[in-house]
């Protein structure tokens, strides 16, 4: 039996993304239905896969109870193929995550194709890559793809497959003593779509060294057991699709106004390419998407995250839920702000309302929600996460740097 909206809160690492990826669902009424396992609304067949439903350089963001009845879920639809074949699967319900680095989709997604994608090796033997977070892991081997979204294309691209390769015998350096997060259930989506601003997820320190922060394993014997701590080659390591597609320079999300309520569903935009942006307040971010920010009297570190599901900061004096205790519940609606700078020396200001999260929840078929937020667990962060999205547009660069080109960067 499925208890939908039961807590799960994800603080880590997909490679570069230093503190984002907070994931946490919500506590409401009662069952939603469905089955908790496998990759539900995955959509995918074999032969050419089929349309995924987006169309030019734009693809249609949904957020709704998706796989798992998780909130403020954005997602999208992708194709992928065997790379040169027309081997294809349409995978649903990918979550759109604009603070982290390179596609990942667990296997019973693409289990279509999944047979006929050439693994990526690193010596001779097939590479595998961990997700590290708080009390869970994902582990799944990293292998190629031609990607397309609507009209824009990435050939041969290097991805994770989550859960591809099972839970026995994987190194304890990956699972640290917690539990697996390799299905649909666990992500609360099919995979999830890394379109920050850096072009891999990782980059010359996987390459060159073997420390705690590198998270691809060599696997010689093609089995968890052989597998150790490896030096990957920066092509080969999981990268942004966007880098590779034709409109290169960035990506927009847009969503609609909603209700300050909740809504069951909310459909929005994701754009790739960036118009002019004369008259938008354009800061530029490190290469993990992050400014400088000062919220609540303090100095901290901010980024824009649909991967979130909330607003994530500290905040001692707000009341913390008596019945969903990883959100706030003010006992009045309250409205926060920060200022946030770039790199580049321009600032701007962002308002966050938040609404008792206990309140809202209570109706358990929304599943949209713009006035959320609950602690992040450090003081120095503050997470712009999904509520912010709604009601907006908002830009970001990618990061060009290591060609010449233009800085990384955030706008609105």
């Amino acid at each position: 039996m499925r208890i939908p909206r039961t807590f799960k809160r994800w603080l880590g690492v997909l490679g570069l993304a230093a503190a984002t990826a907070v994931l946490v669902t919500a506590c409401g009424g009662g069952d939603g239905g469905g089955s908790s396992s496998g990759s539900n609304g995955n959509g995918g067949n074999n032969g050419n896969g089929g349309s995924d439903g987006n169309s030019g350089n734009t693809a249609v963001i949904t957020v709704n109870a998706g796989v798992a009845n998780v909130i403020n879920i954005p997602t999208v639809s992708v194709k992928v193929c065997a790379p040169g074949t027309s081997n294809c699967q349409v995978v649903n319900n990918v979550l759109v995550d604009t603070a982290s680095y390179g596609l990942r989709l667990v296997g019973s997604a693409v289990s279509g194709v999944l047979g006929n994608l050439p693994q990526v090796t690193s010596g001779g033997a097939p590479v595998a890559e961990c997700g590290k977070f708080v009390s869970s892991y994902t582990w799944g081997s990293v292998r190629t793809v031609d990607l397309s979204i609507g009209s824009e294309q990435a050939s041969s691209l290097p991805v994770q497959i989550i859960g591809d390769l099972g839970t026995t015998n994987v190194p304890s350096s990956c699972t640290n003593g917690g539990a697996s997060a390799n299905s649909a259930s666990a992500l609360g989506a099919n995979g999830i779509l890394g379109i920050g601003p850096a072009p891999v997820d990782c980059g010359t320190t996987c390459a060159t060294s073997t420390s705690t922060n590198n998270n691809y394993y060599a696997c010689p014997n093609g089995d968890n057991a052989s597998c150790a701590v490896a030096l990957v080659p920066v092509a080969q390591q999981v990268a942004n699709p966007v880098h590779r597609f034709a409109d290169s320079s960035g990506v927009s999300v847009t969503m609609p106004a909603i209700s300050n309520n909740g809504q069951a569903s909310a459909t929005g935009t994701l754009t790739f390419g960036l118009p002019d942006l004369t008259g938008k307040t354009v800061m530029t971010s490190t290469t993990t998407g992050d400014v400088s920010a000062t919220f609540l009297g303090r100095n901290v570190t901010a980024f824009f995250d649909t991967g979130s599901n909330a607003y994530f900061f500290n905040d001692s004096s707000q009341t913390v839920c008596s019945r969903n205790a990883q959100f706030y519940c003010p006992s009045a609606a309250t409205t926060y702000s920060a200022t946030l700078t770039g790199q580049n020396g321009v600032s701007g200001t962002v308002s966050m309302p938040v609404t008792n999260a206990d309140s809202l929840f209570s109706n358990s078929s929304t599943f949209a929600f713009n006035d959320i937020a609950g602690p992040f667990g450090s003081s120095s962060w503050l997470d712009i996460g999904m509520p912010h999205f709604y009601n907006k547009t908002i830009y970001f660069g990618m990061d060009k740097t290591a060609s010449g080109g233009a800085a990384p960067f955030v706008a609105f």
